[in-house]
């Protein structure tokens, strides 16, 4: 089996490429991990940015869920957990972390995307949150505080798709570029950073809300709620 991960460092920046191009790089189990672990190893080995990018023509497109036949409500809720964590981990980095997002950016791959301090996407790059759709509650607090609360009940209320330039527009991401341009934009951000990790790390404590241990409460409460499989599963038929 493939690695989920493809990881590059070129200096003081890390890029982790999502490499499952065959399944829009959806997320499994071991991709979580896999990133879980990376993000941890970037916090001490001199890493002063993080890029996260998709290979092939989407950036993510969500949970993979192609084992739903034989998951348990358990596995899908310990999955549950151990993206929040990941996601948390991100949103508090001691380093700049990078979003490069194209093609689709669905669910817990839109997530990836809000919790990240610069956020480019290609031109008519979508995005949809739906977890609620199917009761979980994974990200909101983060996205309330990245574009407001007003624009984040509409977008998690209606679960709609939304592109690229409308993300722009209420701040979900800073730029709208093409894919030749981020090597770019990637070598300007890496220039523009000036603070060590220790004060990177104290910046981000007082300019974010730091609410992991309510946001991690919270969705175990929503994914322990009986039937969670049945109602994946019923999501996902409305989408076939």
């Amino acid at each position: 089996m493939s690695e989920p991960l493809k990881i590059q460092r070129d200096g003081a920046v890390t890029e982790i490429t999502l490499a499952r191009p065959d399944k829009a790089n959806a997320l499994s189990a071991d991709m979580v991990e896999a990133l879980s672990v990376a993000i941890a190893e970037s916090n001490s080995n001199g890493t002063r940015v993080l890029v996260l990018r998709g290979e092939g023509r989407n950036f993510c497109g969500g949970f993979d869920f192609s084992d739903i036949e034989t998951a348990m409500d358990g596995d899908l809720l310990h999955r549950f957990v151990r993206t929040e964590q990941m996601l948390q981990a991100l949103f508090h980095a001691p380093y700049a972390t990078v979003a490069l997002a194209q093609g689709g950016a669905f669910g817990a791959g839109a997530d990836i995307v809000a919790v990240c301090d610069k956020r480019i996407a290609a031109p008519g790059t979508k995005f949809r949150m739906p977890g609620l759709k199917f009761g979980i509650v994974l990200g909101t607090r983060r996205l309330s505080q990245r574009i407001g609360a007003d624009k984040a009940l509409g977008l998690l209320e209606q679960a709609r798709m939304f592109e690229a330039e409308e993300a722009q527009s209420i701040g979900f991401i800073q730029r709208v570029a093409p894919v030749d341009l981020w090597p770019a934009i990637i070598a300007d951000i890496a220039a523009a950073q000036k603070l060590d990790a220790g004060a990177h790390a104290l910046m981000k404590a007082q300019i974010q809300a730091d609410t992991r241990d309510e946001d991690l409460a919270t969705l175990v409460r929503s994914a322990a709620v009986p039937g969670l499989k049945e109602r994946i599963k019923a999501f996902r038929a409305t989408r076939a």
